[in-house]
């Protein structure tokens, strides 16, 4: 009974340090409470070294436990990829705040409208991010380049829980269902293809073929069904979320988590999302039901949305005073103005808080990095609120800051080390004699690079190394995020690939020749409306400032590398992007292109 959360009940999560001359002591519950425990010491010995030059703890003891056992974010990457490793690095993140749970949307399709002819249903974007051989749902997913296999997910689900944070998986039907209905089309409901027709025979066995293949892949008790926004008829809906129900308990013993309607089994839980559907309090926690909080306060649609919309990063004011009385947040306020909607903090009923982003615009809105940045302040900042802390709004961005730098397991921001404004400088007075495949770094940082490239002298007798056979320039690094400016000295001989010419490749990014000057990121193409010289030399500049990307040739005029998204069926959209620099390798074989090399630098300033 020493570690009691917000209704009184005994958490694993809890943890009391004790410090002393002779050391420190942390004891939990659980060993996920003794994580947390670590997680408090490690930020206490980053504040005090920051403040005095020493890491270290207090002498004392106390006793820290989360108000609520659930404690998350949502990331939509049914309509947006994102691959493995920023996932991982994204549960790094959040457990250095102590969030315990990424909910993964898995399954989804761009907004369906209603004046879509059948074929364009057919055709609209649709994933299903999951991929699997099992002949139950073949046809199902038809990308498996951006999907995860069972391995794949395996590692995520286990690397996130290393670190304390649960991948929480979520398979959306019967709405929101377009890849399902685009593989079987005679499960789509009349008149809106994006819902499944419940009363067509083959729907839940369908269904439950799907989460049979899958069941066995989740490592967490409970699941989410999704079902949010089904307009088709209400008794139909709740025989499908029963009926899942006792398939999934049936087949795995594992609970689901369900959004809005009622009648449906008690030991459902219910993920409320807005108000305009439900009522969490009345509807659902007065009828004995569990229910999230993901109320659409904290959303964000990603990148872009019609003014008096959704933000693009979380709503940090109404994180430190969106309570009714203008106070510190809790996951148990459902409504920030009116407390009479509230539960009781004691409320046993609340299980927490997710807060997710969606990608309502699609695969080519973003790159991945752009979901981290809508979410770098705000997972401290919701953290601190969901576990039940009192961190206020003017300490939070000093300590955010002196914080930040330290976090482990993760590099999102794509920072690199660097003595100086300049994070590498190579020339070709930097070759050394005595290591031929050398090339110094005359910043003081000492990236050096290597190659296998000849050098040759050009016309003006200028030495240059021959970009050709397939040779290349390495350098130790490979990805510059935000802000930078990266300047290639090159000539172009000839384009063996002129619409696909790779200059140089990195860990996020590739800047190509298409033969316009060309960004890959996110697996999309962003192309400017312009090219380089041939057979003379000319400065490549690249600049990534803010949220924008840039392009500038011999000093000239920058352009901006921008992205078409379509909205919602209706119209387009032209919106920036922040696209990180690649630094891996310049040339290498198959890169479409032959030409000299005299020089890259890479600054920090933009």
């Amino acid at each position: 009974g020493d570690y009691l959360d917000a209704a009184g009940r005994e958490t694993s999560e809890g943890y009391t340090i004790a410090t002393s001359p002779s050391g420190i002591t942390i004891a939990g519950a659980s060993p996920l409470g003794v994580w947390w425990g670590t997680r408090t010491i490690l930020q206490q010995g980053v504040l005090s070294l920051a403040s005095s030059g020493v890491p270290s703890v207090p002498y004392g003891s106390g006793v820290d436990v989360p108000g609520w056992s659930a404690r998350g974010m949502m990331l939509d990457a049914a309509r947006h990829y994102y691959p493995p490793d920023f996932v991982t690095e994204l549960c790094a993140y959040m457990s250095f705040f102590k969030q315990n749970m990424l909910h993964l949307h898995l399954s989804d399709n761009l907004w369906h409208n209603p004046n879509y002819t059948r074929e364009q249903s057919l055709s609209l974007y649709a994933r299903f991010r999951l991929w699997s051989d099992d002949a139950a749902v073949a046809g199902l997913n038809l990308h498996a380049n951006e999907s995860y296999d069972r391995a794949t997910f395996d590692s995520i689900q286990s690397t996130c829980a290393s670190r304390g944070v649960t991948v929480f998986p979520e398979i959306e039907a019967p709405g929101h269902a377009l890849v399902i209905s685009q593989w079987r089309p005679q499960l789509g409901f009349d008149g809106d293809m994006s819902l499944l027709n419940i009363s067509h025979p083959d729907t839940l066995p369908t269904m439950k073929a799907i989460w049979g293949t899958f069941l066995p892949w989740f490592h967490t008790k409970t699941v989410s069904i999704g079902a949010d926004e089904y307009t088709g008829p209400e008794h139909e809906y709740n025989t499908f979320v029963n009926d899942m129900n006792s398939f999934i308990g049936a087949e795995s013993g594992k609970a689901i988590h369900n959004s809005t309607w009622v009648n449906v089994h008690q030991n459902v839980s219910i993920q409320h999302w807005e108000y305009f559907e439900d009522n969490p309090y009345y509807d659902y926690i007065l009828n004995n039901y569990s229910v999230m909080n993901s109320n659409d306060d904290f959303y964000i649609v990603n990148k872009w949305a019609a003014p008096g919309g959704y933000l693009n990063t979380i709503n940090l004011t109404k994180t430190f005073h969106g309570a009714p009385d203008h106070g510190y947040w809790r996951p148990y306020m459902f409504d920030q103005h009116n407390a009479t909607d509230n539960p009781p903090v004691s409320s046993p009923y609340v299980l927490g808080s997710i807060v997710p982003l969606w990608n309502d615009y699609g695969y080519n809105a973003t790159v991945y990095s752009e979901a981290y940045y809508a979410w770098r302040e705000g997972i401290p900042a919701l953290a601190d609120k969901q576990w039940g802390g009192n961190l206020s709004d003017s300490a939070f961005p000093g300590l955010f800051s002196t914080l930040h730098s330290s976090i482990p397991a993760q590099n999102l921001d794509r920072s690199i080390p660097s003595q100086s404004d300049t994070i590498f400088n190579y020339t070709l007075a930097g070759l050394d004699s005595s290591a031929p495949d050398s090339i110094t770094d005359a910043s003081p940082n000492g990236y050096t690079a290597h190659t296998d490239c000849t050098v040759v002298e050009d016309s003006s007798t200028t030495a240059a190394l021959s970009l050709s056979d397939g040779c290349s320039v390495v350098t130790p690094l490979d990805s510059k995020g935000r802000n930078y400016t990266l300047t290639l000295s090159l000539r172009v001989d000839a384009l063996t690939n002129p619409t696909n010419a790779t200059l140089l490749t990195g860990r996020d990014s590739v800047l190509m020749l298409t033969p316009n000057i060309t960004l890959l990121a996110g697996g999309n193409y962003f192309r400017l409306n312009a090219t380089v010289p041939q057979g003379t030399w000319f400065d490549l500049a690249l600049i990534g400032r803010g949220n924008r990307t840039f392009a500038a040739v011999n000093g000239g005029e920058e352009m901006q590398f921008l992205t078409k998204m379509g909205i919602n069926g209706v119209y387009f959209h032209w919106a920036e992007m922040a696209i990180e620099a690649p630094l891996k390798k310049l040339g290498g074989m198959n890169s479409g292109w032959e030409g000299l090399f005299k020089g890259m630098t890479l600054t920090s300033k933009a």
